[in-house]
């Protein structure tokens, strides 16, 4: 009973931390956007399912590790999250329901949180998984290499302990509200102490052959082709999961998997795009599931960093040209078909009680770019490249020339930025590199000038904005503080805004904090995404998350 109890309070509180900011411009108001009821067939089952048979999906590129609690990495997530389970699992409606904890309670007017964990939970080898697991995983993983958890539960935690091997407790500094939020698998994958403790988790061989509690277990993982999942019989939820096998194809190309998935080599596809989708649903041969939620993190904005390390960007008039020179609204028509919104705030419209609707974000403007370009010693002679003349750091003659590092699935984006950016003088130069790559190359090495990365924000700025801006998240962690920004006043908003309560006061102090951030534009913020997936009739039961094929079922 207790835990029935702890549920529903800090389900609704959950939905008051979305809902109270009284902003419905976006899909829905009531917190980050799920399942499209329009779509049709769409994923909700209509039949018993039935047991057996292989899923095969296909997914953009090579996650390269498989280790989720050390990196927000959309690839390795979309590869891994099958394998594991967090403390909690949260509904559509961002209703914290049991997973690994049994039931919690929330004291001490939320600086305490204890939880019970399920028992007779085994990792896929065989091992108990216990209180030791989620003490280890935080402080060894997630805390110094989750961007976000580092970000925001790192900021406040005061401690972990294990009163005994079925008990975790979290205590905080002082009362912390969104943690609820933050324990599903996305934010809080649990991996086994015994394989990890006492090693580099780095470099740790299980992070290519990882050992979950999750729904499905790994059998291979061949680099560049596919990873095979098998059942885990031993899965604490009872009956699940329905099918026998996962299959994940890697197959960079969009075209080729809309073409698999017709021919009937692939089952499901994370996401399609807009001309493919339209055919897709007039065929009627596909169900779909219109969503903001993905492996790896919901409400996500596509953004571009500048190198605040660079000379070159650390003139604010140079940033706030080059904004001004692209046009969003094509990046929303021309590499989204209209799925998702152009971004209007550096936090997303999916958290309404913290999005800002009336700031004053670089528009496009081609005149006024060229007139910031100039005033900032970026000079033009008829349409050649603009070199400098009197830039600070910058020796005169400089082309106005810079890398712009994507993945190769965001190829698209670089593509438009270019030749946007060719319009007012800039030359881009494109750098297209592989996730575990680009990681290193950005939050290590720190070797670019300008990149793009799809920022998840969830269901709370604490849990995927703050870790963007604050100067303790400027570091080798991956998809933290990608642009190395650092304003003391930015930072103190962020500390008055974890420690505040009260909603509408939280709200005021985002839209402060925004102001700010759109005077600094540390940032550019492109378009809100959405996902359309696409899977075959045959197969029913999907969710919108990692955990996609837990409950999935096919007939034959």
């Amino acid at each position: 009973m207790r835990a029935r109890s702890v549920v529903a309070a800090f389900g609704a509180a959950a939905m008051l931390l979305t809902a109270c900011g009284g902003n419905d411009s976006g899909p829905d108001a009531s917190g980050p956007r799920s399942a499209d009821p329009s779509a049709e067939p769409s994923a909700e089952p209509s039949a018993e399912p039935t047991r057996g048979g292989t899923l095969v999906a296909a997914i953009d590129s090579d996650p390269g590790q498989l280790n989720p609690a050390i990196t927000t990495s959309g690839a390795t997530h979309t590869a891994s999250e099958l394998v594991f389970n967090g403390l909690v699992e949260l509904t559509p409606e961002l209703e914290p329901v049991p997973e690994l904890a049994e039931s919690w309670e929330v004291l001490e007017d939320g600086a305490l949180y204890r939880f019970d964990l399920r028992d007779g939970v085994t990792w896929h080898d065989g091992r108990p998984f216990t209180s030791a697991d989620v003490k280890f995983t935080y402080e060894k993983m997630l805390l110094p290499l989750h961007s976000r958890t580092k970000a925001s539960v790192g900021a406040a935690l005061a401690s972990i302990t294990t009163p005994d091997p079925d008990t975790v407790e979290f205590r905080f500094k002082q009362p912390y509200a969104p943690l609820l939020l933050q324990l599903d698998v996305t934010e809080g994958p649990i991996l086994p102490m015994h394989l990890y403790e006492g090693t580099d988790v780095m470099k740790n061989p299980a992070n290519a052959k990882p050992v979950g509690t999750g729904p499905f277990k790994l059998t291979s993982y061949a680099p560049g082709s596919e990873l095979r999942f098998a059942a885990n019989e031993d899965y604490f939820k009872p009956d699940l999961p329905y099918l026998d096998e996962v299959v994940m194809r890697i197959v960079p190309d969009k075209g080729n998997q809309v073409v698999s998935l017709e021919s009937g080599e692939v089952d499901w596809l994370f996401g399609v795009s807009g001309p493919d989708l339209k055919r897709l649903k007039e065929s009627g041969n596909f169900g779909f599931l219109e969503t903001a939620v993905n492996p790896g993190g919901s409400n996500c904005i596509m953004t571009v960093s500048f190198n605040l390390e660079r000379p070159m960007f650390q003139d604010v008039r140079l940033r706030r040209a080059l904004g001004h020179a692209l046009d969003r609204e094509q990046f929303l028509e021309r590499v989204l078909f209209g799925q998702g919104r152009v971004a209007e705030a550096p936090i997303s419209s999916g958290i309404p009680f913290a999005y800002a609707d009336d700031l004053d974000l670089p528009e496009f403007d081609r005149a006024e770019a060229e007139k910031l370009l100039d005033e900032a010693g970026w000079k033009r002679a008829g349409t050649a490249t603009r070199t400098s003349s009197g830039v600070t750091g910058v020796p005169d003659g400089t082309p106005l020339a810079f890398d712009f590092v994507a993945f190769p699935t965001f190829s698209s984006y670089a593509q438009l930025l270019r030749a946007q950016l060719a319009e007012v003088g800039a030359e881009v130069r494109l750098v297209p590199l592989e996730p575990p790559v680009f990681a290193d190359t950005v939050f290590k090495a720190r070797n670019f000038d300008t990149n793009i990365i799809s920022y998840c924000n969830g269901a709370d700025p604490e849990i995927g904005v703050k870790r963007m801006f604050t100067t303790a998240n400027i570091g080798p962690v991956p998809f933290s503080n990608s642009s190395a920004y650092r304003n003391p006043e930015v930072d103190r908003l962020f500390e008055q805004a974890r420690t505040t309560v009260e909603t509408g006061a939280r709200t005021e102090i985002y839209k402060t904090l925004q102001e700010q951030l759109v005077e600094d534009l540390p940032y550019l913020w492109i378009v809100e995404t959405e996902s359309s997936r696409v899977f075959a009739d045959t197969c029913q039961g999907f969710g919108p998350s990692g955990h996609f094929a837990e409950t999935a079922f096919c007939s034959s």
